[in-house]
């Protein structure tokens, strides 16, 4: 079986829908189905389609690479021919996805986000021209059931939710029982000012504290920036991680980053986000949303208490094995199977 990974978004941006649609290729060229990733970007070594440049727009609190080049219709619709189905994320998202749900072959449509308040009434007033929109769809998915609320009910669709590499996250690394890491974009959606505010609260009660944040860099003193780091130094760092934050403010659907910090053996502490902790299933320590004091007490609990980040951590491990490619990849090939014939 022949199948079309499209992504919408630049593959040579760090990203969430990006890591996915790859990592997804991998789990699938070893299972006896043959992917080809189409998009713009496409990095060096992936089998599939470069749909070229992108440009950067703003959207949900971030900043999204799409293509706005309607000549990759034409590419798409030739990138097509020969494939059994076409597997299109953000499947409303301009323009390739749009083009590609009308290219040929039949689509399984895959939802990741979850909208800002300007996507949730995009969505409901379209609603009523969902399946339309959504072209030769057959099948549809959600991440998380965050991602799939905004949906109407027309559309049918089922959770599937996004995979890891497991042993890519392990590492034989020491552990510093003082170490607290982030992983994120420098954007307020990403609650980086949330743990800024927090860390000198942090210090005063474990003055032997440190704070390593991977995807941004500031620069100030008393913080360890990485800026953006590839996928080895991740799991280098989360590796040697004891505490690993997540204080996102919203703007989230599911939640990968807690499950590459449980798959790499940190113990995990995030906002209380409906969909960090239906992904964390009990296996973080949560606080509310943007209260820098309550992130601080947390902190200061689990990097104090070697048993409960100990507990944690071996919770969240097993909660991340659930999600590894393996079983996530496993669903999809079973779609693909069920829409082929």
């Amino acid at each position: 079986m022949k199948v079309g990974l499209v992504s919408p978004y630049d593959l040579s941006v760090p990203g969430g829908v990006q890591a996915q649609v790859l990592g997804l290729a991998g789990y699938l060229v070893n299972h006896g189905i043959e992917p080809m990733v189409i998009g713009p970007g496409l990095p060096a070594g992936v089998e599939g389609v470069d749909l070229g440049g992108s440009v950067t727009i703003p959207g949900n609190g971030s900043k999204v690479p799409i293509v706005i080049d309607p000549r990759c219709r034409t590419k798409l619709r030739e990138a097509s021919v020969g494939l059994d189905l076409l597997h299109v994320h953000e499947p409303l998202m301009p323009l390739v996805s749009l083009f590609a749900t009308r290219a040929g072959p039949p689509v399984i449509a895959t939802f990741h986000a979850a909208p800002g308040p300007v996507g949730r009434v995009a969505y409901k007033l379209t609603a009523p021209v969902m399946r339309w929109l959504l072209g030769n769809t057959v099948a549809v998915t959600a991440v998380s059931s965050t991602a799939a609320a905004v949906l109407p009910a027309s559309v049918g669709a089922r959770i599937i939710p996004n995979g890891l590499a497991l042993d890519a996250m392990r590492s034989d690394v020491h552990r510093d029982p003082d170490r607290v890491s982030f992983l994120g974009r420098d954007e307020p959606r990403k609650g980086l000012d949330v743990l800024l505010a927090a860390w000198p609260r942090v210090l005063e009660a474990v003055p032997g504290a440190t704070l390593t944040v991977m995807g941004a860099d500031r620069g100030d003193v008393g913080v360890e920036w990485m800026g953006r780091v590839d996928d080895a130094t991740k799991a280098k760092v989360l590796g040697s991680t004891a505490v690993f934050v997540a204080p996102q403010l919203g703007g989230e659907s599911f939640g990968i980053v807690l499950l590459e910090a449980m798959a790499s053996g940190a113990a995990v502490v995030a906002s209380n986000l409906d969909p960090f902790v239906d992904v964390a299933d009990g296996a973080a320590r949560f606080f509310p949303v943007g209260d820098s004091t309550a992130l601080a007490k947390a902190l200061v609990e689990v990097l104090t208490d070697p048993a409960e980040r100990g507990r944690l951590a071996s919770v969240g491990h097993e909660v991340a094995a659930r999600y590894d490619w393996d079983v996530v990849g496993a669903s999809y090939s079973s779609l693909y199977a069920e829409v082929a014939s």
